[in-house]
């Protein structure tokens, strides 16, 4: 079946829900080669056509959310995790109907799903040292939208639906995780490490200063005023939070 006129009523409705003129022709051609391979029925791979448009383009004729109130026709759930999982956790959670909406000032994920039709998303991290320099631009034409930053780091979403069609949709999601904070091995490794190398840091201050242990113990209780109980007091916290869900 010539798929031409779905795709191209369908270009025209991601237009008009504002989609960029790019971002709508990469989408296009991606379900076309999907077609093309499949050699499927555009109605029955994607579903009814507007339908399928509003699932490419969640956000359109979507506003902003009002933070100040639960919205009745979402879960919603803040999560927060360290640099060594959280992308591994995005891609769990996002398989699970979790959308991104933004990162809050403490670092946490604050994530929506909707209860009648969630959808499946991905997600992906870059590195923003220097700024982000025209990185949503570059991104927006793959169809990935920012949805949070934090330090030095920068995530982006965009919906499944564009690759999976239909299958995007969970019909029997999970349910909510009970779990706020989530931290791997290699974090705590890290912490320890840095702990490590403070002390011995001060034991060679110690030595260098005649075998005076006081000097060693002066300079590594500075260090770790200065660096290592901040880190400790930002764990804590989190592992609080995580026993006492933020609603």
């Amino acid at each position: 079946m010539n798929a031409e006129p779905y795709l191209a009523d369908l270009g025209t409705r991601l237009r008009g829900l504002g989609l960029p003129e790019e971002h709508v022709r990469v989408t296009l051609a991606d379900l076309g080669e999907h077609l093309a391979e499949c050699g499927g029925v555009p109605e029955e791979e994607f579903g009814p056509l507007e339908e399928f448009a509003r699932e490419l383009a969640p956000a359109a004729g979507r506003t902003a959310p009002d933070t100040t109130r639960p919205d009745p026709d979402a879960e919603t759930w803040r999560w927060t995790a360290d640099t060594f999982v959280d992308e591994e956790l995005l891609g769990r959670f996002g398989d699970e109907g979790w959308e991104v909406e933004r990162v809050d000032a403490l670092g946490r994920f604050v994530c929506r799903r909707d209860r009648d039709r969630p959808q499946r998303w991905e997600y992906r991290r870059e590195l923003v040292t220097r700024g982000r320099e025209g990185l949503d631009e570059r991104l927006a034409p793959d169809g990935w939208e920012a949805c949070g930053n934090w330090l030095v780091h920068a995530w982006f979403k965009r919906p499944r639906a564009a690759s999976l069609g239909p299958a995007a949709e969970l019909p029997t999601p999970p349910p909510p995780p009970t779990r706020h904070t989530f931290r791997s091995r290699r974090f705590y490794a890290a912490l320890a490490l840095a702990i490590t190398a403070l002390t011995a840091s001060g034991i060679t201050a110690a030595i260098h200063d005649g075998g005076n242990p006081a000097s060693g113990l002066g300079f590594t209780t500075g260090l770790l005023a200065g660096g290592v109980l901040p880190l400790a007091l930002v764990l804590a916290t989190h592992l609080r939070r995580g026993r006492h869900p933020q609603k």
